[in-house]
């Protein structure tokens, strides 16, 4: 392990790997990569289905598959891949970060100019979402159930319930598909699906129940699962029999590192503040990916990393606008974030803010400045979990941009 790195990165998915691989071509010399799990390539490791890789590979791959193209063309570009290594501490000094690891051998101190932090996300615990019930066996999250499925090659259970409507939610249907298990239920607390509705003709054309408006008021079972108690609409309650849960979605990013490093963090993600170069509110950490909102598609990620790795080579090589004077985002009733959520002006790096909403909404996306001059103006049609960008707009008075949502006039 190099002791002195121009860029550390810490976190192995897809936007981790897709940074070190651009740092690299790009001519940075000192690349090195942290990952806490065993092996490189992050979520998409545990997604054992399609589609990966069309954009960036040019061909359509399963979750491992394209996770094994991204290590193999880091090392191909020499990135220092470190895996079973946990960040536990972080340092600033004038010419960059100091971090302190665990490694398999034991305490290790590198320095890096900069640090790009990398981390993804995760879905919310039972004990995040307050289910009530017992607490039988059989209870996990997408992520495990993969896990079980297609590194263990094994599942926890024969007839579960899936909670969720999210895109992943249809993930943990492949996945018990793929072994053997027959979901008996999908159950969603909104109105609606979240994910887009002719998806959700796989689940029907199973057989598989939709159940929207509907939530979890009891789970029952010793030692395991036995049965859940739904609630719906209207208010009736139902009893389903299943053998397991499946809790997916509800995303939040990764952000312990963040908090230890001492970052501002967003409450509307849950993710670091950043500026649209990717730099956190430490002017030599920067972050990309899931971490910075839940959730983006994998290739969503790759892209982003390789993006803001320019910005990392444009700040070593030349320096990036000074922080002072960035533009600070505002986002209004019915928004559920932005990012980035701050602006330089001229800007660089992304060129759209990302945003996604609280409820459906059909109408104007408005950016004004602080005196409520307007500087953009969207027609959006969308629902919670659409991802919708708004080209940058650039700061006005104050260094303030304040977005709303307009009824149609």
């Amino acid at each position: 392990m190099s002791a002195h790195l121009d860029v550390a990165v810490i976190g192995g998915g897809p936007a981790g790997l897709s940074a070190a691989i651009e740092l690299k071509r790009q001519g940075i010399a000192r690349v090195g990569l942290f990952e806490r799990e065993s092996e490189a390539g992050g979520i998409p490791r545990h997604c054992a289905h399609p589609p990966f890789g069309l954009r960036e590979f040019g061909r359509l791959l399963t979750g491992p598959g394209y996770a094994r193209r991204l290590v193999a063309l880091a090392r191909t570009e020499d990135v220092e891949i470190h895996c079973n290594n946990s960040i536990v501490g972080f340092e600033y000094q004038n010419s960059g970060v100091k971090l302190l690891i665990t490694t398999p051998a034991g305490l290790a101190h590198i320095t890096a100019r900069r640090v790009l932090l990398a981390t993804g996300t995760r879905e919310t615990t039972r004990a995040g979402r307050l289910l009530p019930g017992e607490r039988p066996l059989g209870v996990i999250n997408t992520g495990a159930l993969q896990a079980y499925a297609h590194m263990e090659r094994r599942l926890p259970f024969e007839r579960p319930v899936i909670v969720g409507t999210e895109l992943v939610s249809l993930s943990a249907i492949l996945t018990c598909r793929s072994m053997g298990a027959y979901p008996v239920a999908m159950i969603g607390e909104e109105a609606e699906v979240l994910a887009r509705k002719p998806l959700f003709l796989y689940p029907r054309l199973l057989g598989l129940p939709v159940l929207t408006g509907t939530r979890i008021v009891d789970i029952e079972g010793n030692p395991r699962v036995s049965a859940v108690t739904v609630e719906g609409p209207d208010g009736s309650h139902r009893r389903i029999a299943c053998d397991g849960i499946v809790l997916s979605g509800r995303f939040t990013p990764e952000s312990s590192l963040a908090r230890l490093a001492g970052l501002g963090i967003d409450p509307k993600t849950g993710g670091p503040i950043i500026d649209n170069f990717g730099r956190t509110t430490h002017p030599c950490i920067f972050a990309a990916g899931n971490l910075l909102r839940p959730v983006e598609t994998a290739g969503w990620c790759y892209r982003e990393g390789r993006l803001i790795a320019r910005q990392i080579l444009r700040d070593l090589q030349e320096g990036l606008p000074d922080a002072s004077q960035l533009g600070e985002i505002q986002v209004g009733e019915g928004i559920r974030y932005a990012a980035p959520q701050r602006v330089a002006s001229p800007s660089g790096g992304m060129d759209c803010l990302q945003l996604r909403l609280e409820r459906p909404f059909d109408g104007w996306l408005t950016a004004r400045d602080a005196t409520g001059r307007l500087l953009a103006r969207e027609k959006i049609r969308s629902r919670p979990e659409r991802r919708i960008l708004l080209p940058l707009p650039a700061s006005g008075p104050e260094n303030l941009i304040r977005l709303s949502l307009e009824d149609r006039a």
